[in-house]
């Protein structure tokens, strides 16, 4: 189906969502909306067996529009903002059919690395930079990344990639167990597509009740930690650091912070 932002197509079983705004596939509220009704009508057919999800052009996601976040005016602004875009990665991640992330290009960035989080399989072309890089705005990730990261690769390298911001190459995910394999970009789609394939091919009795287990073990803690994070997004849009942060990032120079 062709929408303005998000396209899908199904063959074979397999539904693969595009995200398409360029030039960096940012994440505005409307690309999420979009994103949220492609995985409701996802889940209610039932010929959709596995979902693959990529972007466009040479880019996957570089993460959130910055002027979308340098217009949060309050802590409840910026709260109800990420508890929504929490809301649709959950239905990402509670979806009993396996998501896969097909990350292509040359960046995978703040929500757009969340929304790689909230998949259940994840592969990255080689030429992929990931990485949550919302501490330079001032900010902290708020799509489920403080949350979804320290489950995945522990809390410690966690805290390295959200404190220093910085991106890592797709071999280097791999190594901490953030990405599943790395390919070719040019590959990235095809491997993906080749995978959802083969699990749509399986019983799928047996698929969702996997998913569910799995999903229970994973995600009961989750809900609590995912809460707590909007509240201190909420926090940190109110500062000073993070009008200065986005400020700077749209005026192209380095931020000066006053820590506070």
């Amino acid at each position: 189906m062709a929408n303005q932002f998000v396209n899908d197509v199904v063959e074979e079983h397999v539904a693969t969502l595009t995200i398409n705004n360029p030039p960096m596939n940012a994440l505005t509220r409307v690309v999420m909306a979009e994103l949220e009704s492609a995985i409701d009508r996802v889940a209610k057919d039932p010929q959709i067996k596995t979902v693959v999800i990529t972007g466009t052009g040479n880019m996957f996601v570089a993460g959130a529009d910055i002027r979308e976040i340098a217009a949060i005016s309050s802590g409840k602004m910026g709260a109800e903002i990420t508890a929504k875009g929490q809301a649709i990665y959950n239905k990402i991640e509670q979806l009993q059919k396996p998501v896969i992330a097909a990350i292509n290009g040359l960046f995978c960035l703040g929500g757009g690395l969340e929304l790689v989080l909230a998949c259940h399989i994840r592969i990255a072309g080689d030429r992929a930079r990931l990485g949550l890089p919302e501490i330079d705005l001032g900010i902290i990730p708020g799509f489920g990344g403080t949350q979804r990261l320290t489950r995945i690769v522990g809390a410690s390298k966690a805290i390295e990639l959200i404190l220093t911001g910085d991106k890592i190459t797709a071999q280097e995910a791999k190594e901490i167990g953030l990405v599943n394999k790395v390919v070719p970009d040019a590959d990235v789609l095809k491997q993906a597509q080749g995978l959802a394939k083969k699990i749509a091919s399986k019983g799928q009795v047996a698929v969702r009740s996997a998913m569910k287990a799995i999903g229970i073990a994973i995600s009961t803690p989750l809900m609590e930690g995912l809460k707590k994070e909007s509240e201190l997004f909420g926090l940190v849009c109110e500062t000073a650091d993070m009008k200065e942060g986005t400020s700077a990032f749209l005026q192209k120079r380095q931020p000066k912070w006053q820590d506070k």
